[in-house]
């Protein structure tokens, strides 16, 4: 049964490491949340039995849950890098429509001058009044089939003849407001805001996005610096929440776990070839 102990004590150590060293290789990926494998104990006993003269049975793995803390934030100087100061996550849109969420600020502009992020999903907004910049559609209660796409126009109203754009700004509350050449300051969106009942409950996508399932609850969404929803700060990034000191530190006791079982298992190996050998 010994054997059978220290096997599973090995697998839950190769798990973290494999957790451990998944966290250490995105220490620089922008808006990485870090994962922490979670261990339970096992134990059996016949319903009869004393339960202190019955000794475990092992562990198992009873899973690898994220840590939704807040990242640190770089500065970048680039008024599309948007940086989530507290709760919240930016919705976008992939090409095949589905809709993701992601802590990864890193937004440009494509061909079409939409606002796309790294991996070519459109950043959702609310539609506002161009001139006071007030949601034109109510927000609470709003669902995703309420967003639009945020497109940056080079010229005003998207007229060949108009004046041509000089800069964009992005507010604490997600306001993307261009400026023309003429003056003239028109709104093209609030950004929009998700957050959810249990974080734990999303599914990862890879590439710092995530989408909703049953476990996560269907998204709340909202406007930036209000309620559930942390400000967005322009020009900068959320980085990887991996702090390496720690995950080095978890990395060697990982280490010496895999090594104490591996050394358990050698024990039960060399008892039991000597009960085997006893006769000769």
């Amino acid at each position: 049964m010994s054997f059978y102990i220290s096997l599973s004590g090995l697998k839950a150590a190769q798990t973290d490491l494999s957790t451990i060293s998944n966290n250490v290789a995105n220490v620089s990926s922008t808006g990485f949340k870090k994962s922490r494998t979670e261990f339970g104990d096992i134990f059996a006993a016949a319903p009869m039995q004393t339960t202190n003269q019955v000794a475990g049975q092992g562990v198992r793995v009873q899973g690898v849950s994220q840590q939704f803390t807040q990242g640190t934030l770089e500065g970048t100087a680039k008024t599309l890098d948007l940086a989530i100061a507290g709760e919240g996550y930016f919705t976008v849109k992939g090409e095949d429509g589905t809709i993701s969420y992601t802590r990864n600020g890193a937004f440009s502009v494509d061909e079409d001058r939409f606002a796309v992020d790294t991996t070519g999903s459109r950043i959702q907004v609310f539609a506002v009044d161009p001139n006071t910049g007030v949601p034109t559609t109510p927000v609470n209660g709003a669902t995703t089939a309420n967003l639009i796409d945020l497109q940056i126009p080079t010229t005003l109203n998207n007229d060949p003849a108009g004046a041509q754009l000089t800069s964009v700004g992005v507010s604490k509350e997600g306001l993307v407001s261009a400026v023309y050449a003429d003056g003239s300051t028109v709104r093209l969106g609030q950004v929009a805001m998700a957050s959810f009942n249990s974080q734990e409950g999303l599914r990862q996508e890879g590439d710092a996005h995530w989408t909703a399932t049953v476990a996560s609850g269907a998204p709340t969404l909202g406007t930036a610096n209000a309620g559930l929803f942390g400000s967005v700060n322009s020009g900068m990034l959320e980085r990887s929440n991996v702090d390496i000191t720690d995950e080095l530190v978890a990395l060697i006791a990982a280490q010496r776990n895999f090594q104490a079982n591996s050394k358990a298992i050698e024990a039960a190996n060399t008892l039991t070839t000597t009960v085997v050998n006893m006769r000769t």
